[in-house]
């Protein structure tokens, strides 16, 4: 999955529009532009995309994060340079605060079965000896669940990248 598409399902999931986005970025003390965040919500082939990078979405789930569950006190945690699934999908965790058995009863509305000592490896230590990596089909199947959860509804392809 490409970061521009994380963004894009986090914000259809969620109905988040262009002036929530600049707030989640701005939650993490990172100023972006209505033009930057429209950049990266297009379609992939569409005129005007830009690609998000990591730092950037890092960024942004760091400021979902401070959104959902407040800001802690102190300094901010800084945005990782190279993100992964396993980091998109915990930082998805703590924001929404969902336990092992919440995120269990998530896949279960898409039909995707994961134990409880599978969805833990993903978020172990990357030299853990149980360590997982979280491949594209894990976290398709988490944002996916968090958007029937959220809406109630299974949207399109087209319907996410319209909106």
């Amino acid at each position: 999955m490409t970061n521009n598409d994380v963004l894009r399902r986090v914000r259809y999931t969620f109905d988040l529009n262009d002036s929530e986005m600049i707030a989640i970025f701005a939650a993490a003390d990172c100023e972006v532009t209505r033009e930057q965040v429209c950049s990266w919500l297009k379609a992939d082939d569409a005129e005007g995309y830009k690609s998000c990078s990591d730092e950037q979405v890092a960024t942004f789930l760091n400021g979902f994060i401070n959104q959902k569950r407040g800001k802690k006190e102190g300094e901010q945690p800084a945005p990782e340079q190279k993100i992964t699934n396993n980091i998109i999908f915990r930082k998805l965790q703590i924001a929404l605060n969902l336990k092992a058995d919440d995120v269990l009863d998530l896949f279960k509305l898409v039909d995707f079965r994961l134990s409880k000592h599978e969805l833990s490896a993903f978020f172990r230590k990357v030299d853990h000896k149980h360590y997982r990596d979280c491949k594209d089909q894990v976290l398709r199947n988490f944002l996916q669940a968090l958007q029937i959860n959220h809406r109630g509804v299974e949207p399109s392809e087209e319907t996410i990248d319209d909106k």
